[in-house]
């Protein structure tokens, strides 16, 4: 079991290192998710301090939602994701998918950021 974590920390670091050298300023917007719910935030990591979050567990997405952990929770958490980051004044980001595979419920949340209005 402790390879496994080994290797998730190790990809999830590779992918961090990668972003930072891309950002050029830019906010990074993190994906977390677990298999009932999902997570967004949007992190300034120079002034090291969260611009927006939203996830699944909030309660108006709660009671709209049948479960928190499928495709469709995932496109209500980015658009909510993408409009709470435009409100605050970010509208460029790079997107930070963690361990995770660019796939299913990840793939999910970031399409329906950029059809909120975020560019990365």
């Amino acid at each position: 079991m402790a390879h496994a974590l080994n290797n998730t920390a190790r990809r999830q670091r590779r992918v961090r290192a990668s972003i930072r050298r891309k950002a050029h300023g830019r906010p990074r917007l993190s994906v977390f998710r677990s298999g009932q719910n999902i997570y967004a935030q949007v992190i300034d990591d120079t002034q090291g301090v969260t611009v927006a979050a939203a996830s699944t567990l909030e309660k108006a997405l709660k009671d709209q939602l049948k479960s928190g952990g499928n495709v469709d929770a995932a496109k209500a958490v980015g658009k909510l994701i993408a409009e709470r980051a435009i409100a605050a004044g970010v509208k460029a980001v790079v997107f930070d998918r963690g361990s995770y595979l660019f796939h299913g419920r990840v793939k999910a949340l970031a399409d329906a950021a950029r059809e909120g209005g975020l560019s990365f």
